[in-house]
């Protein structure tokens, strides 16, 4: 994987908002689900991530099973698992595709999975 690709997994499964945010490009776009509004921006990423980490105890973070580079960009199959502040388990899968930019970073990331399986699992939880 790019440097950048695992950084985004390894901030992920660090729980790490800065390591995790680092990997975009400044002006990076992050489409969390694909459909859904794309977080624009390093430092609108950032915030986000620092939103939503807390809410989950463990936060045990995006883990890549495949990934695949070609044409200037990398496809990884993943599965990501948190645990609420309330101890339900949350578990879920998808693919990502990542378009980095001319300094390695990451300057799109389209992620594909099915949202309400993520939120079904949440119950009553306020997340």
């Amino acid at each position: 994987m790019p440097k950048a690709v695992h950084q985004f997994y390894a901030g992920s499964q660090a729980a790490d908002a800065d390591l995790w945010a680092g990997a975009f490009a400044e002006n990076g776009l992050f489409h969390d689900p694909v459909g859904s509004e794309p977080i624009s921006g390093r430092e609108a990423i950032l915030a986000r991530l620092r939103k939503v980490i807390p809410q989950f105890d463990p936060f045990l973070g995006i883990t890549p099973v495949d990934a695949y580079t070609t044409g200037g960009q990398t496809a990884v199959h993943w599965r990501g698992a948190v645990v609420t502040t309330d101890g339900k388990p949350v578990n879920w899968s998808g693919i990502s595709v990542f378009r980095l930019d001319e300094d390695g970073l990451i300057a799109e990331l389209w992620a594909y999975f099915h949202h309400g399986v993520f939120t079904a699992q949440l119950g009553d939880s306020e997340h």
